[in-house]
């Protein structure tokens, strides 16, 4: 499962990498402080799922949420987290009705929000290391994908990405992806409307899948992702304004 793979390999990053050193690309964070973000999450949605919660609970209330000061332990640690979300989405159904910060989803939903927080805690943690990142081009696609259904929600209070008018268009550079590496995102009431077609937009942005992903969630600048912004590009800049967690 993909979930497991990436939670090893950001457990194989961590192993050994200094834990004070700081994470430039969550400022204000250093690596221990991004591992436990990643381990404790995976506990607190596996907790949620299991207790088929219909509300958030406290992060720091999750049973097991502090992981051992061994550092060995600590790996194992991380990766028994993703397994208790993988355990409990079996045990309780993965289309049982579970919170989540959009409102109920099935508790499946919760695989693939841990999958995409590891991919991209994983650059985070390769970037503060120095080191190269690496992601498959259908796995980076389908977290492009789910980083725009979260922005798709209405709801959520904040401004759209895109003023009235704007449309945006991702293109992954990769033939293999086919549809699935098309992105044609328009402006909605509250919240983006998107879609998988190639249609022309008022600004397009192409590059491999994998540095499309780093370029959106703004773990790298278009430059420094090698990606090609055409058109208006100020409705990339104001994209990536509006879309910072």
């Amino acid at each position: 499962m993909a979930f497991v793979e990436e939670n090893r390999l950001f457990g194989e990053l961590i192993r050994g990498a200094d834990p004070a050193l700081p994470v430039p690309t969550c400022p204000g964070w250093t690596v221990q402080q991004l591992f436990r973000h990643v381990g404790r999450g995976d506990r607190w949605a596996a907790q949620m799922v299991a207790e088929r919660s219909e509300h958030a609970i406290d992060p720091r209330s999750v049973g097991g949420g502090k992981p051992p000061a061994d550092p060995e332990q600590a790996i194992d640690w991380l990766h028994e987290g993703a397994q208790l979300v993988i355990d409990a989405v079996a045990e309780t159904g993965p289309d049982t009705q579970i919170w989540t910060f959009l409102g109920p989803r099935p508790s499946g939903w919760w695989i693939r929000r841990r999958l995409h927080e590891a991919t991209v805690h994983r650059a985070d943690a390769a970037m503060a290391l120095g080191l190269p990142y690496e992601l498959s081009p259908a796995l980076a696609a389908d977290g492009i994908s789910e980083f725009l259904d979260l922005l798709a929600q209405p709801g959520s209070g904040r401004p759209s990405p895109l003023d009235a008018g704007a449309t945006l268009h991702l293109h992954a550079s990769e033939d293999t992806l086919g549809s699935a590496g098309e992105w044609s995102i328009s402006h909605g009431d509250d919240a983006i409307i998107w879609d998988d077609s190639h249609t022309k937009a008022a600004a397009a942005v192409r590059g491999r899948a994998v540095d499309l992903l780093l370029a959106m969630t703004r773990r790298q600048s278009a430059a420094e992702a090698g990606v090609e912004v055409l058109g208006d590009q100020p409705i990339w800049e104001t994209w990536l304004e509006r879309t910072a967690f």
